[in-house]
């Protein structure tokens, strides 16, 4: 036991973040004194003295040694505890990376912006990604460019900012400059060469070409401080296609790799004083998103396929299209000498589907080839307030409090009839009633096969779905400077939702500085999710592959009939116990924080495996008789996870120029304690949650992760160097409970060097993936339809585009 947490803390060692771009809780980060910090509420708190882990991200600086251009892939290659992959073949998530911080789910990590809860992508995961089962927060609905720097509190904070925040939080915070405009151009783009023996195959040999081009402008407002900073950008990058090479391999899609999009964004970030004791502000953000991804192959002899229309088979392509709106006003003034800050937050999520080159096989010659498959839409609307005060006791005591109220709307937009029905032989829709002479036959089968109905690639919403919530919340967050080396905090939080109840949660943290260069930190809290509207009501028939096999999977919602005669239970809050312990080391030129972790779920809410008619209750088969398998939305499993995160920051004058290193990591350690199978479904707990969908939630972060960035500036010119290292990845197949398939550990390499021409103009290229890294190529498993994307690897650990060059050019006045 001993040897292995001593191997946990040398692996978590080898760890790296942006030297001088990341900054935890032991770095010198005078500019943030009087922030308010992403865990504290105390504005005397600065980054150097919290009692929790906190990495401070400057956006601009790492986004221009990089060639990131979304929220989501710079943090995955910048912070270790956090993962996010490109997913492919996998409907909604081909547009939305599910991301995830030490491994937990995307909906168990809390986005702010500007300190204020920003709303979920209406988008729930579903099969062949990451977090099925969950929603979570899109933040590539936030354009770099409007981005200061981003603040991951690594650690559970649902007693101080409510609901998800059981893993951690991350608080986005928005350009506040107040003069000048900074433009940004960039242009990347893949270069393809083959993992192995020619064994992946692209059209193209330059492919994902991207394009991103920012602006922003800052300027003062009145005479008072005021300010107004405005961002648009745009970006646009082509498919990178990663075929297995159809020469050797027989994979089920001719089409796979990253999904085709195009990004539009404008955000605001307005503060005006309207007198010495009262401020206004607004932040206003747009962002749309058109994607276009490849569907599973469906083959000329496909029951879904019309040969006279397809006589080749077909690749249906899933068009997407993301709305999202940000509209926060506040006003911050005093009372008493109590700094109160009342706002209303509001945010929307529209995505809809359009489905092209596809068929509704029941139709036949007749059928459309595009379809409008409906989609599904979310608005979280917020009030509350939050005041603070110190007070002169021992060393220095802070109060704050406050209350939320929160309104929250779910909708599922209902697709045109051919994307969803399924038609009899006169071109009628098939229902319970229908005479099974009258449905629509594969010709020549033996047994007799029936087409399937819907669009193929993504079957559209048959239902409309209008469901709304709302909650109440009210917390108070205190800290104590009992010395000048001791400080204690205590937080504790009430929430009431009306559509399940009320709950209490608290956190206590504290720090004690050792020497001036040593200090302990620790907390230990309680925290909450509470179940998404579209976890309660969501719903959808669709068709999956499994092991090479078209089945169709009936996903009814958690309030159904369906799923009630199944046995399975409404679903309830997810809860946690969160602890963590660790200390900060700072000599100047050298800094390390050292942070071990312990988080217990109960009740994670995932979805179980696909139930086959014959092992559903007999109730449930009389009932729905048609059904082929299905799956429900369950708190289906607990869950422990341990870890250590390892920061180690270096810098020293070398000749004219400075040397910045760090070595930063992530160990990840994740089982699941307990599966909470139904009474009705009593034994059938490898169903419930099988082998399979075990390793895909345990695969959700690699065991360590590991980064090494090395940044050398001398006058005008600046060399930047990022090793990643991504710990093997075991997943299962459908062949049973041993059907591992491995991915190796795997380094990337990036390299840029950047010149400023002037004060105003600066260049930077440089190669993301130098040495062409892939994942473990699963060439025993392709041809059997058996990994997880259809693909001959599936999107983990680097993803799978390959060695990428970049050009970005900034220039400002």
């Amino acid at each position: 036991m001993r040897k292995r947490y001593v191997s946990a803390f040398f692996l978590g060692a080898s760890a790296f973040f942006y030297a001088q771009e990341i900054k935890d809780t032991i770095s010198k980060e005078a500019k943030i004194e009087e922030v308010a910090i992403t865990g504290s509420r105390n504005k005397k708190r600065t980054v150097t003295n919290t009692p929790v882990p906190i990495d401070i991200i400057d956006i601009k600086q790492v986004s221009q040694a990089t060639g990131q251009v979304e929220v989501n892939q710079l943090l995955q290659f910048a912070a270790p505890s956090f993962n996010s992959n490109k997913q492919s073949g996998s409907d909604g998530a081909d547009a939305v990376d599910p991301a995830t911080l030490r491994g937990l789910g995307p909906d168990q990590t809390l986005l702010l912006l500007n300190g204020k809860r920003y709303h979920q992508s209406s988008l729930i995961n579903l099969f062949g990604t990451k977090g099925r089962g969950n929603t979570g927060s899109d933040m590539n609905t936030i354009p770099i460019g409007a981005i200061k720097r981003i603040e991951v509190l690594r650690d559970g904070a649902a007693a101080q900012y409510g609901s998800d925040a059981i893993a951690g939080v991350i608080n986005v915070i928005l350009n506040d400059r107040n003069k000048g405009f900074e433009g940004n151009a960039f242009y990347g783009m893949n270069l393809f060469k083959s993992p192995g023996n020619k064994d992946v195959v692209s059209d193209h040999k330059i492919d994902g070409i991207t394009f991103d081009f920012s602006g922003n402008l800052g300027t003062k407002i009145g005479s008072k401080g005021g300010f107004g900073n405005f961002t648009v950008e745009f970006i646009n990058k082509e498919h990178s296609i990663r075929n297995a090479n159809p020469e050797f391999y027989e994979a089920p899609r001719q089409r796979f790799g990253d999904a085709k999009s195009q990004n539009i964004y404008f955000f605001g970030n307005i503060e005006v004083p309207l007198s010495d004791r009262l401020k206004f502000y607004s932040r206003q953000g747009f962002s749309h998103r058109e994607t276009n991804a490849y569907a599973w192959t469906r083959t000329a002899d496909a029951d879904g396929n019309i040969p006279e229309v397809y006589p080749n088979g077909f690749n249906p392509i899933q068009n997407t299209y993301i709305t999202d709106f940000t509209f926060d006003n506040g006003l911050k003034f005093k009372v008493a000498d109590w700094d109160v800050d009342f706002y209303n937050a509001f945010g929307s999520n529209r995505f809809t589907y359009q489905i092209d080159n596809t068929i509704n096989a029941t139709l036949g010659v007749k059928s459309p080839t595009s379809f409008n498959a409906g989609g599904h839409s979310l608005l979280q609307n917020t009030t509350g307030f939050n005041a603070s005060k110190q007070f002169n006791v021992l060393e220095g005591l802070n109060i704050a409090f406050g209350s939320e109220f929160r309104y929250e709307k779910f909708n599922v937009i209902k697709g045109e009839e051919g994307s969803y029905a399924m038609y009899d032989i006169n071109g009628n829709i098939v229902t319970d009633n229908t005479d099974q002479s009258l449905l629509v036959t594969v010709p020549g089968s033996d047994p007799i096969r029936y087409r399937p109905g819907g669009s193929q690639g993504f079957p559209g919403y048959s239902q409309e779905v209008n469901k709304s919530r709302n909650n109440f919340a009210a917390y108070v967050d205190t800290e104590l400077d009992i010395t000048k080396k001791w400080m204690i905090s205590i937080a504790g939080r009430f929430e009431h939702y009306n559509d399940f109840g009320s709950t209490i949660n608290g956190k206590f943290a504290t720090r004690y500085a050792i020497t001036p260069q040593l200090a302990f930190r620790g907390s230990a809290s309680t925290g909450f999710r509470a179940p998404s509207l579209a976890q309660k009501y969501y719903s959808l028939q669709f068709t999956n592959f499994q092991g090479g096999e078209l089945v169709t999977i009936q996903l009814p919602s958690n309030d159904s009939n369906l799923a009630k005669v199944a046995g399975i239970p409404q679903l309830k809050q997810e809860t946690s116990v969160n602890g963590s312990a660790g200390f900060t080391f700072n000599t100047g030129k050298f800094t390390a924080t050292i942070d071990g972790y312990y988080i217990k779920v109960k009740d994670r809410i995932v979805l179980t495996g696909n139930f086959a008619k014959a092992d559903l209750p007999q109730e449930a088969q009389n009932e729905y008789p048609f059904i082929d398998q299905a799956q429900f939305f369950s708190n289906a499993i607990d869950t422990r996870t341990k870890g250590v995160d390892v920061i180690l920051s270096y810098n020293e004058n070398l000749g004219n120029g400075k040397l910045t290193a760090t070595l930063a990591g992530n160990y990840n350690e994740m089982e699941i304690t307990k599966v909470h199978t139904s009474p009705l479904l009593a034994g059938k707990e490898d169903i419930y949650m099988s082998p399979r969908e075990r390793a895909f939630i345990l695969a959700s972060a690699p065991k360590t992760k590991i980064n090494l960035n090395l940044n050398y500036k001398i006058k005008g010119f600046n060399a930047n160097l990022q090793l990643v290292r991504f710990d093997k990845v075991t997943l299962i197949g459908y062949n049973g409970a041993d059907d591992f398939q491995i991915y190796n550990p795997r380094v990337t390499t990036d390299l840029s060097f950047g010149y400023d021409f002037t004060k105003n103009v600066s260049l930077t290229i440089g190669s993301k993936n130098v040495f062409n890294r892939y994942p473990t190529l699963q060439k025993a498993a392709v041809s059997d339809g058996n990994t997880e994307s259809g693909g001959i690897f599936d999107p983990v650990q680097m993803g799978f585009a390959g060695r990428q060059a970049f050009a970005r050019f900034n220039f400002r006045f």
